[in-house]
């Protein structure tokens, strides 16, 4: 029997409109997120990867309904989000939470560090002014600061302990989900280990479960259980971390692994270089949408669409290589060359 997964996100969808003329009516679209769908089971770590602009920021605000999804159904506790009141809402957000990007930039200047975490309490109604007081300086311990730190401003610490102020402030109502938006990737090198062996550690300790948005692929393969890559705001491929990494069935995932650096001067390796830009995400091109990039491109790219299909068990691929249609018409072709040979 299998377990009902904590997350389930089914075919999201997020399309921004393009204004233009005096009156300012819509003349395009911006597809952002086409059709996303996953699960996320209790306790483990998800990542997402992919490059910049390939809508892995936009899906994860509309897992929160930070941002409104187009189409599609989030469930979180087999309760569908995209239904919910703001009231409903509310109370739910107390169990998920998010951990931006920039740690500068998420929290209030004007704060002390104290307000700011007692704030995600005095929403929701949790506790007393003595208890919640109390809860900050317990949170401020656990994080790697002191409760001292309570009555400073933001401005006041480096980087790394701005984001760890920033994971406090997600830990304060005690969620079950945490959404952490690049938590690494504004921080120096040196600290980013730590922040990373810092969430790993909390994640034992409350049980929590993560979704890690990076374009980092060694910030995800150290964290996450399962990894997600995305592409022109598609899901390329899904699998475990071993898999993904030992072997990577999309070309995209081919072309990104490629790319990372190993720390080893004598280790030879050759890269995958893809031609082109990616395409704009208001004009994306038919049939699968990586096919103008793809250094494995068939005549059936450029026509259907590839659907996210489970390969291997585990591993799900949206690539013509690996469905019927495409291997069939991968066979047809050769055949078709021995024709013209003979």
């Amino acid at each position: 029997m299998t377990r009902e997964p904590l997350l389930r996100v089914k075919g999201l969808k997020k399309h921004f409109p393009i204004r233009g003329g005096l009156l300012g009516k819509e003349v395009g679209q911006v597809k952002a997120v086409e059709g996303v769908s996953f699960t996320v089971q209790k306790g483990e770590t998800l990542g997402i990867v992919g490059e910049s602009g390939c809508g892995k920021s936009t899906t994860g605000r509309m897992l929160l309904r930070l941002i409104e999804p187009t189409e599609g159904k989030v469930f979180f506790e087999g309760k569908d989000v995209t239904s919910l009141s703001k009231n409903e809402l509310r109370k739910m957000r107390r169990d998920m939470q998010m951990v931006f990007q920039d740690p500068f930039a998420s929290l209030n200047p004007r704060h002390t560090v104290e307000k700011i975490l007692e704030e995600p309490l005095k929403v929701h109604g949790i506790g007393t002014a003595a208890e919640r007081k109390k809860r900050v300086k317990e949170l401020l311990e656990i994080v790697g600061l002191s409760s001292y730190h309570a009555k400073r401003y933001p401005h006041q610490f480096s980087g790394g302990q701005r984001q760890r102020i920033g994971i406090a402030r997600a830990l304060m109502t005690r969620p079950k989900l945490i959404i952490a938006d690049e938590p690494v990737s504004a921080l120096d090198v040196s600290i980013q280990s730590q922040v990373l062996n810092l969430m790993q550690d909390l994640q034992k300790e409350f049980q929590l479960t993560y979704i890690v948005i990076a374009h980092d692929l060694g910030v995800v393969r150290h964290i996450s259980d399962r990894v997600g890559v995305m592409y022109l705001g598609k899901m390329a491929e899904l699998t475990t971390s071993e898999k993904l990494y030992d072997k990577p069935l999309h070309p995209y995932t081919q072309a990104l692994l490629s790319a990372v650096p190993i720390p080893d001067p004598l280790y030879e390796k050759e890269s995958i270089v893809l031609q082109g830009d990616i395409p704009s995400p208001s004009n994306p091109p038919s049939g699968c949408i990586f096919h103008t990039r793809c250094p494995l491109k068939m005549d059936i790219c450029e026509k259907a669409v590839p659907q996210l299909m489970e390969h291997e068990e585990g591993h799900y691929v949206a690539c013509h290589l690996y469905s019927e249609e495409g291997q069939a018409a991968s066979q047809n072709k050769e055949i078709h060359k021995e024709e013209m040979t003979v």
